[in-house]
């Protein structure tokens, strides 16, 4: 908490940001930030805090290790997330830096004593739920565009207000969400992606040219989502390969969201009409996705299909589970061929053709 701070009175510090906005909203809170007023950077660290931010003067609590950043304003010096001067002075009040900061409800403070500052109306957002931007200085950091748009994901009761959606639509039209890095944007799409409502980050970002330079495949597409992972979700952009692979490329997907995507957007269609197609079909299939070795894969597959329909998919994970497992009885001779990996595959397709015939 703030104990370390009832040793002096010549600064105050304050909760800041998200953990403030959600205790109001009811949700659950995860990290909690403080900001600090009235202090120094040389003060922070006589007092134990430990200085962690590359780019701004953030420090952890030595004890809780919460986060404490001093009060700040932002001058926009250069391109990007991160393309600021920062004034960290020791006479920046608590509302200047709050005016930095992107919409209104996450623009309130609360003090040690639990007493709220609202100084630029986020309350009222709050009750009209609106997600509103606190100052035209919204357009200096591109990374809003996403923020707003994944917070719409989470908040879906809220909407964007339409001043704000403009705003948004400068900063894609200027090519400034360009200057952002893969990482920050695949973050913000994936937390997006674990949200409430995640085709609604796709559906702001569209409304205001928000897709054009890092989504471009998913521009007018209307996307479905059930109710699976962040993996399993990014599954259901639904895209063709050639476009996943586009897209992961240009946002830089680990290896577990390309792996998937690619099974997915190649095989779906085989395994939900696996009842007609050729038994040679779906042992290719099952043998590319690598289901001798592990049946990750094919699982993830087959449970996402089974959520887009019912195609009978237990019974074809019945099949998997016992051709993974088939005791094919091979001979000395046979296992010591040059040809045992064909000899192997003849054999499991004649038990898959049986198993079709019963």
């Amino acid at each position: 908490m703030c104990s370390l701070f009832d040793m002096t009175k010549d600064f105050e510090c304050y909760l800041v940001g998200g953990a403030v906005r959600d205790r109001l909203l009811r949700r659950a809170i995860g990290d909690r930030d403080w900001v600090v007023v009235g202090s120094s950077q040389s003060q922070m660290k006589a007092l134990g805090y430990l200085p962690v931010g590359k780019n701004f003067p953030v420090y952890l609590h030595p004890e809780t290790k919460e986060e404490y950043a001093l009060a700040r304003k932002e001058l926009k010096v250069g391109l990007g997330h991160s393309g600021f001067e920062v004034d960290d002075s020791s006479t920046i009040t608590l509302e200047e830096d709050l005016f930095r900061r992107d919409l209104t409800i996450n623009a309130i403070a609360e003090d040690v004593h639990g007493q709220l500052i609202d100084p630029f109306n986020g309350l009222a957002d709050i009750e009209k739920k609106v997600l509103r931007h606190v100052s035209e200085a919204f357009v200096e950091d591109p990374l809003r565009v996403f923020r707003v748009a994944r917070l719409a994901a989470e908040l879906p009761d809220f909407s964007v207000a339409e001043e704000t959606r403009e705003l948004m639509s400068v900063v894609s039209q200027k090519g400034e969400l360009t200057q952002l890095s893969a990482e920050r944007v695949w973050l913000e799409m994936v937390r997006a992606l674990g949200a409430f409502r995640p085709e609604t980050f796709f559906d702001v970002l569209d409304s205001c040219f928000g897709l054009t330079d890092w989504f471009p495949e998913l521009i007018g597409r209307d996307i479905a989502f059930t109710d699976g992972d962040s993996i399993d979700r990014y599954c259901e952009l639904n895209l063709s390969r050639d476009s996943f692979d586009a897209l992961g490329k240009r946002l830089k997907s680990p290896k577990s969201y390309l792996i998937a995507s690619r099974y997915w957007s190649s095989y779906n269609k085989l395994i939900k009409q696996w009842q007609s197609a050729s038994q040679e079909d779906l042992y290719d299939c099952l043998e590319k996705m690598k289901v001798f070795h592990e049946t990750k894969h094919v699982d993830r597959l087959l449970n996402l299909a089974s959520r887009h329909g019912s195609y009978e998919f237990e019974m074809l994970r019945s099949i998997v589970v016992d051709l993974c497992s088939l005791e094919l009885g091979l001979d000395r001779e046979a296992l010591m061929s040059r040809e045992i990996g064909s000899v192997i595959k003849e054999k499991r397709i004649e038990w898959l053709k049986e198993q079709y015939r019963n």
